[in-house]
């Protein structure tokens, strides 16, 4: 029922715009990252880490109980291992798409990202056992021939994207099993390796190669905003995932890819063949058949 005030609409419409906006900021990332390219890839990734830790942290210090919930974390040895292996996953998604976007192959991380809903869908049946339509089968092989295609065709074999969508598909398999809060499950996946991280700047600053310090004012200011850039996003996909409806999630999540793919092209000069045409159409294709089969289904369940 919906009160006379009108606030269970009000609050959808904010949890889609938060969802939405998660997307979008996601999808331009790439016109982040591309003015600090100059940067070691793997030092980026540990300022991530890093900033990405501050932040989180101060959010802690303001979520009832979220300290609790990270103690409660290292305490398991089980929920310990399963964030080792999340946090490993994330930064290998991480500097292979900082590698990627840095490296001229902006199409190819939006491809990885095209691909990300899909490969969950087959990690959601064959490692969760959750079961699949008819009609989502049939994307999901659509979207399986675009992969194939591009492989025959493609000059360059697209290891970004794949590694994207692997690396993706696997950290939410583990998301979907953890029993913490994402904020916390957060905080403790990034304290695991941000030893490693400081571990890695300390050294970098010490041989002289280090970015802080030796680089502009501009430069040093993206630098210190990676941790904002990470976990601005996570926040309002947090937000909106535990209240929107998976259905329009699903719908959603394609203007990430759709946003990297843009500037890849038209900003940055990115090839797009004729077979990367192809492949991408067959994967649009899939998933606008996946949403839509989401869409009925939701529609029927009213």
């Amino acid at each position: 029922m919906t009160s006379p005030s009108g606030a269970p609409e009000h609050r959808e419409r904010l949890e889609a715009l938060a969802a939405g906006t998660c997307y979008v900021l996601w999808g331009l990332v790439p016109l982040y990252w591309k003015p600090v390219a100059s940067v070691n890839a793997v030092e980026l990734i540990a300022h991530r880490h890093v900033w990405s830790l501050a932040i989180l942290l101060m959010l802690l210090l303001g979520l009832e109980g979220g300290l609790v919930e990270v103690g409660q974390a290292f305490c398991s040895s089980r929920s310990m291992g399963r964030s080792l292996l999340g946090a490993c996953l994330l930064t290998t998604n991480w500097l292979a798409y900082v590698w990627g976007v840095n490296s001229g192959h902006i199409i190819d991380t939006s491809l990885g990202y095209f691909l990300v809903p899909l490969c969950s869908v087959l990690a959601g049946r064959f490692v969760l056992h959750e079961h699949l339509r008819r009609t989502q089968w049939i994307a999901v092989a659509i979207a399986a021939s675009g992969v194939l295609l591009l492989l025959l065709l493609a000059s360059t074999f697209p290891w970004v994207a794949l590694v994207l969508a692997g690396s993706w598909s696997s950290y939410s398999v583990i998301r979907k099993r953890a029993t913490t809060g994402a904020i916390p499950s957060l905080a403790v996946e990034t304290l695991l390796l941000s030893p490693l991280a400081v571990g890695f700047l300390l050294w970098r600053h010490q041989d002289g190669t280090g970015a802080l310090g030796r680089v502009d004012l501009r430069t040093h200011l993206l630098i210190l905003s990676a941790g904002v850039v990470t976990a601005v996003p996570l926040m309002l996909f947090a937000y909106a995932a535990r209240r929107i409806r998976l259905s329009t999630l699903g719908i959603l999540q394609y203007l990430a890819p759709t946003g990297q793919l843009i500037p890849g092209i038209w900003v940055y000069g990115g090839p797009f063949s004729s077979a990367r045409m192809v492949s991408f159409a067959l994967i649009w294709v899939a998933l606008i058949l996946y949403a839509a089969d989401n869409l009925l289904q939701a529609r029927a369940a009213n």
